[in-house]
């Protein structure tokens, strides 16, 4: 996982991005605590990054993350070239540091915690990519204070 920043407060968008749908969430750094924030639904380009530029304007984050996808032996995911070009536009577009966490499992981990609150079936589908956004930044937040602790 690249981490090139040294902030330690401030906000932090991060997603799970999908052709369909694209989950953001929200959370800071000195928390360390990620919340789903919403699902962006458009298949359009120019639409997502319109919504993201008012995300960023609105939440003005020191950092984003996105979700790399890899299958279960840790191989990059024949959808991680997409993903990298998503996250390479938002490094361009908002001149944020952009770092990316393996997303294996965020789905899966959000449908869990979604059915564990008693959000099952077809009512998960408008929530799933958020929450599985969250997963994407808890995970960041997570690995990211270890790596302060072993230091």
């Amino acid at each position: 996982m690249p981490d090139t920043h040294n902030r330690q407060s401030g906000a932090v968008l991060g997603f799970d991005f999908g052709l369909k749908r694209l989950g953001v969430a929200i959370g800071t750094l000195d928390l360390g605590l990620a919340h789903p924030l919403e699902t962006i639904t458009s298949e359009i380009n120019t639409v997502r990054f319109e919504r993201i530029a008012a995300l960023i304007n609105e939440w003005q984050p020191v950092l984003l993350v996105v979700g790399m996808p890899h299958h279960d032996d840790g191989a990059p995911h024949e959808f991680a070239p997409t993903c990298l070009r998503f996250a390479n536009r938002l490094k361009g577009r908002f001149v944020l540091p952009v770092v990316w966490v393996d997303e294996r499992y965020s789905s899966t981990a959000a449908s869990m915690a979604l059915t564990t609150s008693g959000v099952r079936g077809r009512k998960q589908k408008t929530m799933l990519d958020q929450v599985a956004a969250q997963q994407i930044l808890q995970q960041y937040f997570d690995e990211t204070e270890s790596a302060h602790e072993l230091a």
